[in-house]
């Protein structure tokens, strides 16, 4: 049976759409993989962005690409550390309720944080425990009592409840407070190296009391009137970890190159302005920043004889010399990027959490025959 032209139109229509669908994927696939994500992330609850990932983007954004050394992406100077991978992982833990509370014990939690989309290749070099609190400071208890908080690296499987003491955890740190901040920071980057090595990621327990008493602690209810003073502000954990991603920090590629000419002919070799729009091509609702940018690409023609300005190799003076000769047999060098510059992108992975991660070679500054 013979089909209408115009039902044949419309199945080729389909067909053609469905083919360019699945390249369209397959292409989103192999990018996706090449910034370091299995899958498109799709953010359920968003988390907001920590003030900290916004003052790093800010000024690598606002930072001019000729004063980026090679490899300064691969090292996050706020914190004195290589990498260029920074996430923040959220608090995934539950408080843990003692039936009978000893001493003056106002907080107790289990913090537990997911590092399974640390890549095998990426070398830790930070991670930073942040306990928050909705206040600024907290003063002491009515009789001068400091705040005691310790934490400790948990070891065993049974925390819901109340985990005894002894075998089942080990204290890593102990500190006394005359005022509890807004924010108290904590390096456990022993601690998440030990988790990554040994496989045994438990969680810690973070505990905060008042010391310096044997009365017990009062009741919920009586809030600012027991002496752990305002501690149920508590806000959250988070833990910022920094790694270096090997394959993706790399020197700039830069090769010889030369002044560009003050006016260049519109068909010579140079780079043509291009925009990058992430919502052109659905990364919007995971993409926190930037909204796009200028990735450029090189457009021109690389004729005989090639100049200096052109950012030719002796290679392609040669080729283009040979092409002249023989234009049938021996192609004209290319027009190609010879000098690119790297961006920041802050962003949610597939695990929610917010990331800011430096790729090189993302911007075309320069072009030349090759």
């Amino acid at each position: 049976m013979w089909l209408l032209p115009s039902f044949r139109a419309a199945l080729a229509w389909v067909l053609l759409s469905l083919v360019l669908a699945t390249e369209l994927s397959l292409q989103e696939s192999l990018l996706l993989k090449s910034l370091g994500l299995s899958a498109k992330p799709s953010p359920k609850a968003p988390i907001p962005v920590p003030s900290v990932l916004w003052r790093i983007f800010q000024k690598r954004r606002t930072q001019p690409a000729a004063n980026q050394a090679p490899g300064d992406g691969c090292r996050v100077e706020e914190f004195n550390v290589p990498g260029n991978i920074i996430r923040v992982f959220g608090d995934r833990g539950h408080f843990l309720h003692e039936e009978q509370p000893q001493g003056l014990l106002c907080l107790q939690k289990l913090l537990y944080f997911n590092l399974s989309v640390l890549e095998q290749d990426e070398r830790l070099t930070m991670a930073q425990l942040e306990v928050r609190f909705s206040r600024s400071s907290y003063q002491p208890s009515s009789q001068g009592q400091p705040f005691e908080l310790r934490l400790y690296q948990s070891s065993q499987l049974a925390l819901q409840g109340m985990p005894s003491p002894g075998h089942r955890r080990k204290l890593l740190l102990e500190q006394s407070f005359a005022q509890l901040h807004k924010s108290l920071l904590f390096n456990l980057s022993a601690v998440v190296k030990d988790w990554r090595t040994l496989g045994r990621n438990l969680g810690l327990v973070l505990e905060i009391s008042a010391s310096g008493s044997e009365e017990p602690a009062a009741p919920a209810s009586r809030g600012l009137q027991s002496p752990c003073g305002s501690i149920t502000s508590f806000l959250d954990a988070s833990l910022l970890v920094v790694t270096l991603s090997p394959q993706h920090c790399k020197a700039s590629r830069s090769k010889r190159s030369a002044q560009r000419p003050p006016v260049a002919p519109s068909a010579l070799c140079k780079p043509r302005r291009l925009y990058i729009s992430f919502s052109d091509v659905g990364w919007e609702n995971w993409i926190i920043a930037p909204q796009g940018y200028l990735a450029n690409y090189c457009l021109g023609q690389c004729p005989f004889p090639l100049t200096a300005e052109l950012n030719s190799t002796n290679h392609a003076i040669l080729q283009t010399m040979v092409h002249s000769l023989d234009p049938e047999g021996t192609p004209q060098p290319c027009c190609v990027p010879v000098r690119l510059s790297p961006i920041s992108i802050l962003y949610y992975d597939n695990s929610d959490n917010v990331v800011l991660r430096h790729y090189e070679d993302m911007v075309v500054d320069e072009c030349g025959c090759r």
